[in-house]
């Protein structure tokens, strides 16, 4: 095996030990909502919990890089090496760990809507005529998409020239009084994390050295515009509609990538 299939094949395990975690983490921070609103928690006081303990959990990693040290007996200049990368680790998980303190707004009625969905009978019968749902065309969706080049990759370098089944996917995701105007949601959405989604196409997007190995594939698809907006507003529903009808691992990838920089949906 050369050293590079070595290198991608440790790299996978990673990955896959990741996804591992974060599909738990997505479980158990449901059940913690669950049970914080069982005790008359709202939803708003039950998002700042669970910010903390994220943030705590981030912070408990930064004293352990922090309190880290060089193998004994190593060269000056490889000690010098280990401490200038340690602070710079420890210098981004405080950030990390700043900024998931103060994010997680809205995962606890996210919750709540997932859970009233999923309890629902599987054949109502409703009192009165339900009111009609709002049109929300996803070829218009996908254009007013295609509109931001520093978070869209080029087509020609996409991995799917067609990735219809994951819009559809978070498209389902949008509840009925969310969809007049959507398009204008969307939007702002991608104004105000301009920074942030150039920086996820920069860092995953293909070209990257994370996605030469296959991961990360919905990063720089048009489609993931609105999959990220849905996983800033509703992140458990998305999550609960996407399992009806893909596979999750893409989705694992992007909550990975987008992640802790702003609430884990992950």
């Amino acid at each position: 095996m050369s050293p590079e299939q070595h290198d991608a094949d440790a790299y996978g395990q990673e990955l896959a030990r990741i996804s591992h975690h974060q599909h738990e983490a997505t479980d158990a921070r449901f059940t913690v909502f669950q049970a914080l609103t069982a005790v008359g928690i709202g939803h708003e006081q039950a998002d700042d919990i669970v910010a903390k303990l994220e943030a705590g959990a981030v912070a408990g990693a930064h004293t352990w890089i922090s309190e880290s040290s060089p193998p004994h007996g190593s060269e000056q200049r490889f000690e010098d090496g280990w401490f200038a990368g340690v602070r710079d680790v420890a210098s981004y998980l405080l950030r990390i760990a700043d900024t998931t303190a103060h994010a997680g707004r809205g995962r606890a009625a996210s919750s709540a809507m997932l859970l009233a969905h999923l309890q629902q009978p599987h054949s109502p019968t409703p009192a009165e005529d339900p009111a009609p749902a709002v049109e929300l065309d996803a070829k218009d969706v996908l254009a007013a998409a295609e509109r931001f080049p520093w978070a869209v990759a080029a087509p020609g370098t996409r991995h799917w020239p067609d990735g219809s089944d994951f819009l559809d996917a978070a498209l389902s995701a949008v509840a009925n009084e969310e969809r007049a105007g959507y398009i204008e949601r969307l939007e702002a959405f991608v104004e105000e994390h301009r920074d942030r989604l150039e920086e996820l196409l920069r860092a995953y997007g293909p070209g990257s050295r994370p996605a030469s190995h296959g991961r990360y594939a919905l990063i720089g698809q048009p489609e993931t515009l609105v999959i990220l907006e849905r996983m800033e507003a509703a992140p458990f529903l998305l999550r609960g509609q996407w399992e009806k009808q893909l596979e999750t691992v893409f989705l694992d990838d992007l909550e990975f990538a987008w992640g802790p920089r702003i609430r884990l949906s992950r």
